[in-house]
């Protein structure tokens, strides 16, 4: 059966127009495709050769900033060479990665008391902090980028063992000391009391490392203590700058004027400092009201003055204060505020250097910096941060004066005292 259909002639003409109509879409979606092959392409290559920081902002999750001038390809190129090739890689800890980056961070500023805590450091150190802990009884710091002792404490197990300021740590029980920060050498030095702890350390004008055991025991760290001389000279030894050292010292004053004796001897040798507080409370019994005992100077150069409270219960008094390598921190600043307003002369060997303010930060739950903040100045602005404070009056004490029991340091002192008469 054949099946005829009638056309009508304007359907034709109406139909030929659709016909270009189209053709006319077709050829702009093909167009549109053709650049949307060639977008894809560019924008595949593009991501193929992206710059290494945009690489890795998915392992983040959010958005890296660049600041401007400074080049982080390096950084994120090794990231990614480690990512393509280490050859352990299945076992890397990304995490791990971000904390030793962060950690060699801080480490290149050279600053010895900046360190960064990853979890378990950081746990540790606010153990060590709040919590009772065993340890030998000395101060550390670093003298030109060596562990060094800063001084031992009075009565306390590196005291009786014969550990010495300026003695440098090379070695503790089996670990080398070589790019170990303050605090790493301390929580290795830490222990639980009763136990041993073996340091290996090098002293000045002895030829062969030192070997020394330590037996851990809980410090009760002494404050002072106070004597007699000959000739009206009375002599108050300080051990450290702790909580009670402000009542302690007020107590020494009042049995130095009840004594009869009109001259003083401050002695700060191995004192590695302590309470900022109790620095400014003594000089205060020295320093008219006002006058700067220290500043506190800030990464943005702001400065925090802080001023005698003006007990100042003393005229035309004849004072020496004892200084040493072991002299640091708190000792630094009353030396030094009592030497630059000319109230005391210095005596010893050129002081330890610890001016800085350390603050611990907070960077995750469970991380932390310790970073410092601040530098200590004298009174006249001068830092003592790296080079400490030099004596008006040098005066070294030698082995064979120790072992005889000499202290020409004492000697000199009390010999400039004299002359005051």
């Amino acid at each position: 059966m054949t099946l005829f259909f009638k056309i009508d002639p304007k359907f034709i003409i109406c139909d030929n127009k659709l016909v270009e109509k189209v053709k006319k879409i077709l050829q702009i979606i093909i167009a549109l495709m053709v650049m949307g092959g060639i977008f894809t392409m560019g924008a595949v290559f593009g991501y193929s050769n992206r710059l290494e920081v945009e690489k890795v902002t998915s392992i983040f999750n959010k958005e890296i900033s660049k600041p401007n001038q400074i080049d982080f390809s390096p950084f994120w190129t090794t990231w990614n060479t480690i990512n393509s090739k280490f050859v352990a890689n299945g076992d890397v800890d990304n995490q791990a990665r971000v904390w030793g980056a962060i950690e060699g961070l801080v480490k290149s500023l050279e600053d010895p008391y900046s360190v960064f805590f990853p979890p378990q450091e950081s746990k540790m150190f606010e153990e060590n902090i709040n919590g009772e802990f065993g340890g030998v009884g000395m101060e550390i710091g670093m003298r030109k980028e060596v562990l060094t002792v800063v001084a031992p404490l009075k009565d306390t197990p590196a005291f009786r063992a014969g550990i010495k300021a300026g003695d440098k740590i090379v070695k503790i029980d089996e670990e080398i000391t070589v790019d170990m920060t303050v605090d790493q050498a301390a929580q290795l030095i830490r222990g639980e009391k009763g136990t041993p702890v073996v340091l290996i350390i090098i002293r000045e004008d002895v030829n062969e490392p030192l070997e020394i055991e330590i037996i851990r025991d809980v410090i009760v760290i002494p404050v002072l203590d106070t004597e007699s001389k000959p000739g009206g000279v009375f002599v108050i030894s300080m051990y450290n700058f702790s909580g009670n050292s402000i009542n302690t010292f007020r107590e020494a004053l009042r049995e130095f004027i009840t004594s009869g004796d009109d001259k003083l001897i401050l002695d700060l040798r191995g004192n590695p400092g302590g309470f900022l507080d109790a620095s400014i409370d003594i000089a205060s019994w020295f320093l008219p009201v006002g006058e700067v005992v220290a500043r506190e100077k800030f990464a943005d150069g702001q400065e925090t003055i802080y001023r005698s409270r003006g007990y100042d219960i003393f005229e035309d008094l004849s004072m020496v204060v004892l200084i040493d390598g072991g002299s640091a921190s708190a000792s630094e600043i009353l030396a030094g505020a009592l030497k630059e307003h000319g109230i005391a002369k210095l005596v010893g060997r050129k002081t330890f250097g610890k001016g800085s303010v350390q603050e611990l930060i907070q960077i995750t739950s469970e991380t932390s910096l310790k970073l410092t903040i601040a530098k200590w100045l004298t009174p006249e602005g001068v830092s003592f941060s790296e080079n400490g404070l030099e004596p008006d009056y040098d005066v070294e004490i030698t082995i064979e004066d120790f072992e005889e029991g000499r202290d020409p340091q004492l000697e000199k002192a009390l010999e400039l005292l004299s002359n005051e008469n």
